[in-house]
């Protein structure tokens, strides 16, 4: 088990930014969000070609609840560019200071390992990278042409940076066609300078829109965390904002501290408060929303994209 201290002493390490901030408090966890754990032989495979090819994932940076369940079914979510963020978040986990370079032979190792994992659909982000001049654009398109070579019958989901300030980033990425297009708010803009002070709330919505008018047909997503103290209107208002970007997939789930130099949580919020959250945003017109204490954004990916294709069939079928 791992004491206060060493997970202090860990906080500094990766996040040397917070290291002379003082804790906040710890909430017990609730029942609801006891999770069990997986060490079968599944899990123990898929780690093994993650780390044969070299790869990150965004599964044990961000110390992700569900990579027990995820990794025991062969799901890995990968984490390119590095894993090192230049942003500064309240919430996250992820390493923050300054990235090295760039591997060339990323793509390729991504693609080597989704086909040597049989994926079916596939997750790709990737750190902040504001160092370059691009944002990291050229190597998401390279990583989703080289896993199209590889493995054309997976679909491609991509969790993207905000490409903030990065002019033609977007598009180069776009061009790509992943199947998938998701950028997460996170947060309702209330919170933004605490929790996501390196972003823009309008700038992300805008980044969801224009991946829509650049190709009708992407899918596209967001997802946000709730018990940070945002309040219920503020919610309805993002889902309001994020309909009005023609934002297809929504996805909510609880924030969890990752240290005491982290965003405190403000409360957990029930699994019946997330159920009505889920209705809600079907109401607005949402075709998924998955709404739940554990959900995350590339959790039961697979299954959430073939959901969102025959939602979309449905919806376009003729009363």
């Amino acid at each position: 088990m791992v004491s206060v201290l060493d997970t202090r002493d860990a906080a500094a390490l990766r996040h040397p930014e917070k290291a002379n901030r003082p804790d906040t408090p710890w909430l017990p966890k609730p029942p609801w969000l006891r999770i069990r754990l997986s060490n079968g032989g599944e899990l123990a495979s898929t780690h093994s070609v993650v780390r044969s090819h070299g790869l990150t994932t965004v599964c044990e940076e961000a110390a992700c609840p569900n990579l027990g369940e995820c990794w025991s079914k062969r799901h890995a979510t990968m984490m390119i560019m590095g894993d090192t963020c230049t942003r500064a978040c309240g919430f996250c986990n992820v390493r923050t200071g300054r990235p090295g370079p760039l591997d060339p032979s990323e793509p390729q190792n991504v693609a080597a390992a989704v086909a040597e994992l049989g994926l079916r659909h596939v997750v790709i982000t990737s750190v902040d990278r504001d160092d370059l001049d691009d944002g990291g654009a050229e190597h998401f398109h390279q990583t989703i042409q080289a896993i199209r070579a590889r493995c054309p019958d997976t679909t491609i989901e991509i969790l993207t940076p905000d490409f903030l300030r990065k002019d033609g980033a977007l598009e180069r990425v776009a061009a790509a066609r992943p199947d998938v297009f998701n950028h997460n708010l996170e947060t309702v803009p209330s919170l933004y300078l605490k929790i996501r002070p390196g972003a823009r709330y309008f700038h992300s919505l805008r980044l969801l829109q224009r991946v829509k008018e650049l190709d009708s047909n992407v899918f596209t997503k967001s997802g946000i965390m709730l018990g940070l103290g945002e309040t219920y209107d503020e919610v309805l208002q993002v889902m309001d904002d994020l309909r009005s970007a023609d934002v297809d997939f929504l996805t909510i789930g609880q924030y969890l501290q990752p240290t005491p130099k982290h965003a405190a949580i403000a409360r957990y919020v029930p699994p019946e408060e997330f159920e009505s959250f889920r209705r809600i945003g079907l109401s607005k017109g949402f075709l998924l929303v998955a709404a739940s204490p554990l959900t995350r954004s590339s959790y039961h990916a697979d299954e959430d994209f073939a959901r969102l294709r025959a939602a979309r069939t449905t919806a376009a079928t003729p009363r």
